[in-house]
């Protein structure tokens, strides 16, 4: 047994409590004049009960599992899960169906309550295999059939989920709020790039897709992100300009139209995490998810007003996006001025990772629009770093730090990725100015490999899924590791960054989008693609969630339960 994994496995529960506690005092003294950030994370909740025992939110205690490569989700002793909602089931009365490859989920209370509430769920991408089928036009594309199908599966849920008294999470397939965004929705661009040359003069698109994680605001919508939007965008036929965005829905109010922010920029955005800088202007934090990409964040020009509500939303409009220079510790603003400046300088040396010539990206940078559409391009020529895959990143509740999963990059030979750990100066979200710590490193030490989804509970402790390709898993340098799993990682006291194994997939799947209820009694977790890898479909190698009678396994989500106060 590797000793970073098992340390736990037979402590007590009161040390494991302690283990969970160390630490909290120095939490306390960080989140001391966070302000509106803090009662954000958990309003209602007085300093006394976030910090120490009393508000050990993690589980009470838990003993953590050993990896798997069984074709189940398994959880600690003292936890079950409830499958909530899976691909094909009918989520409304106009007979809508939930998606495929289910990733981000989001609770909004119903009345305040912490049982029955909406959840918005992200759908990622479709299959030949379990979905379409193989492209079967003349031509060997999809048919227009096909492609309706494609892009219907994809986007997110909109679903209502309520407990029972007897404590099982179900969805109520006869909501009046359920409904469907998906990649046949028609969707405004808002922004600098709206109607410019550079989205090919659209102030309308259709749909979104690729949808993988995402964001709440402040005012109590989804921001939804879109990812790997080109091979859809190609085998649709769409504009590929369109898609690559942050979007955000109000999951209570069809009348507010779906939109897609350009001011945060287009490129392959994994999530957001957003906050307030002390001087009371929006931040958003932003990953590139793929290969020797940048972290960004965006700075409303004008300040946050709660007393405004949804009307806030004009603040994704105007402002300033950043990129960061993790050499000098500086967020680099990317406006058309500083890109022209660097062009037109005949010293500056065009980086290697560009494929076009001065001429050429001249031609192409004319607009802040041009910047926005053409966002990584420019954050080269600007001097922001590459990294290894940024995904899911997110604000610590207490003391203003953000961590990011970079899940790994292994042309760079780091096979395992890390999370790291930013320090924003003078605790400012809106500081340009940071330093930064790997804070824990995938691999046989930390038992974890590719972290990926991040988020945390009301003790500060960190929640991490992990990516392993499925091509990957239980093989070669992953045969140790096992499926993917959920692992809770406590970011102060002395076991600070050490990884415990909360949950093991199926065969096949990533577990996406961990998102606790308010009281934290209910962890919502998404399933996605299991089975990934089958050929045959009368042969699946996963066949979860083993329901009677199915045929195929069924990316879905679940609401596990068990959490219980110290």
């Amino acid at each position: 047994m590797d000793k970073g994994m098992f340390s736990m496995q037979t402590m007590t529960r009161r040390k494991f409590l302690a283990y969970l506690g160390t630490g909290t005092a120095a939490l306390a003294a960080a989140s001391a004049g966070l302000g509106p950030l803090a009662g954000t994370a958990h309003a209602g909740r007085t300093a006394d009960h976030m910090f120490g025992y009393k508000s050990n939110k993690v589980s009470g205690f838990f003993e953590p599992i050993a990896p798997s490569s069984e074709d189940q989700l398994i959880l600690p002793r003292g936890y079950k899960y409830d499958v909530v909602a899976a691909y094909e089931d009918v989520i409304n009365e106009a007979g809508d169906t939930f998606g495929f490859n289910c990733d981000f989920t989001l609770y909004f209370p119903i009345n305040g309550s912490n049982t029955h509430g909406l959840l918005w769920v992200n759908h990622e991408y479709s299959s030949d295999l379990f979905v379409t089928g193989a492209p079967a036009g003349a031509d060997g594309k999809y048919t227009a059939e096909q492609i309706r199908k494609l892009l219907y599966v994809q986007g997110g849920s909109i679903i209502e989920v309520v407990r029972d008294d007897s404590g099982v999470w179900s969805m109520n397939p006869k909501s009046p709020y359920a409904r469907r965004i998906t990649g046949l929705t028609p969707f405004r661009l808002v922004g600098p790039a709206a109607g410019s040359t550079a989205v090919n003069g659209a102030t309308t698109v259709q749909g979104t897709f690729a949808n993988c994680s995402g964001g709440m605001t402040l005012w109590n919508t989804v921001l939804s992100c879109e990812e790997n939007f080109e091979s859809t965008a190609e085998d649709a036929g769409l504009n590929p300009t369109h898609y690559g965005w942050v979007v955000e829905v109000d999951p209570f109010d069809a009348a507010f139209e779906p939109r897609k922010h350009t001011a945060l920029g287009r490129f392959n955005h994994e999530n957001t995490a957003m906050g307030l800088s002390k001087d009371g202007r929006v931040v958003v934090y932003m990953g590139d998810d793929k290969k020797d990409a940048c972290i960004y964040k965006f700075i409303s020009s004008k300040q946050y007003l709660p007393e405004l509500g949804r009307g806030n939303t004009v603040l994704l409009q105007e402002g300033t996006l950043y990129v960061a220079d993790m050499k000098k510790g500086k967020w680099v603003a990317m406006t058309i001025e500083a890109v022209t400046k660097r062009l037109n300088d005949a010293n500056f040396k065009i980086p290697s990772s560009i494929k076009l010539k001065r001429e050429e990206l001249q031609a192409k940078f004319q607009s802040q629009a041009d910047i926005l559409v053409n966002t990584h391009e420019a954050a080269m020529l600007l001097g922001g770093t590459p990294t290894d895959r940024p995904e899911d990143i997110e604000i610590c509740p207490f003391d203003n730090t953000f961590f990011v999963a970079h899940t790994n990059n292994d042309s760079h030979g780091n096979i395992h990725g890390h999370i790291t750990r930013f320090f924003e100066k003078d605790n400012d979200l809106g500081a340009l100015e940071f330093d930064f710590e790997i804070f824990a490193a995938g691999g046989r030490q930390s038992g974890f490999s590719a972290p990926d989804n991040l988020s945390f509970d009301s003790s500060g402790n960190l929640w991490t899924v992990t990516d392993i390709s499925s091509g990957s898993l239980n093989k070669g340098v992953f045969a140790h590791f096992g499926n993917n799993g959920l692992f809770v990682i406590p970011t102060q006291g002395p076991n600070m960054g050490e990884a415990l194994q909360f949950a093991s997939g199926p065969v096949e799947a990533e577990m996406t989008g961990p998102w606790f209820t308010p009281d934290e009694t209910t962890l919502f977790l998404a399933v996605q693609h299991p089975g990934e890898n089958t050929e045959d479909i009368s042969k699946p190698t996963s066949m979860w969630p083993h329901r009677p009678g199915d045929t195929i396994p069924r990316p879905a989500v679940v609401a596990i339960t068990g959490f219980r106060f110290s």
